[in-house]
């Protein structure tokens, strides 16, 4: 206890900006990553093979590259295309990306939990396609997703330590992990307060994902 007492009074106020640069992070990705996501699951449904082939070829790319490897190319090889992205962006692109291709897939999959006899009752009202799928179709499927999107988000801001492979302006918990292991003799117990602040963050999330699937599903 003296160790993390002795840590605290060094590198407290540290230790609370690199966890708001993680919120930060995980917020500024996660968003648009849904909203991606959103759109590309929805652009699925429409008709059109070739514009499907296209998504879904994009939604495995994301879904399955590592982040790590992603980041690289983004960080090292744009630039040969005379496409520079700085530091941080790059790390909010990256978790962006994969984000999205997550996203689609989960709203695939609960978009396949609905009946076929909704869409053709809508139909049968003179409802058109774009209506239904924003009335009818995607509120049931974004019910069904709620846990998947709490683990994704958790995910995210877990993968916020993708961070400390580059040297983005200020440093989340992961990086300033290093950076006292480095300067000091008390990594273990900086790895331990950056672990606790991980999984109460988790926590958090898990909570409010827990009250809204609660919610949603009353609503239903």
């Amino acid at each position: 206890m003296g160790e993390v007492s002795k840590l605290l009074a060094e590198y407290g106020p540290a230790f609370g900006q690199a966890l708001l640069l993680t919120w930060k992070l995980t917020v500024m990705s996660f968003v648009p990553g849904f909203l991606l996501g959103m759109v590309v699951a929805v652009l699925r449904l429409f008709p059109l093979p070739p514009l499907r082939f296209v998504l879904t070829v994009y939604v495995e790319i994301f879904r399955n590259i590592p982040s790590v490897a992603l980041l690289i190319f983004i960080v090292f090889a744009l630039p040969d295309l005379n496409v520079l992205i700085d530091y941080e962006p790059s790390v909010i692109l990256t978790l962006t990306l994969v984000c999205s291709a997550f996203t689609a897939d989960y709203l695939r999959s609960g978009i396949n939990t609905i009946g076929g006899s909704q869409i053709e009752a809508a139909l049968s009202l003179g409802m058109r396609p774009m209506h239904i799928i924003s009335a009818v179709v995607l509120p049931q499927a974004l019910r069904s997703v709620v846990q998947p999107m709490t683990s994704l988000l958790i995910a995210l801001m877990l993968s916020t330590s993708l961070a400390s492979q580059v040297p983005v302006p200020g440093r989340e918990l992961t990086a300033l992990v290093s950076k006292i292991a480095n300067d000091s003799a008390a990594g273990m117990a900086a790895f331990a307060m950056a672990a606790a602040m991980y999984v109460a963050t988790g926590l958090l999330i898990a909570w409010a994902g827990a009250i809204v699937e609660k919610k949603v599903r009353i609503l239903r």
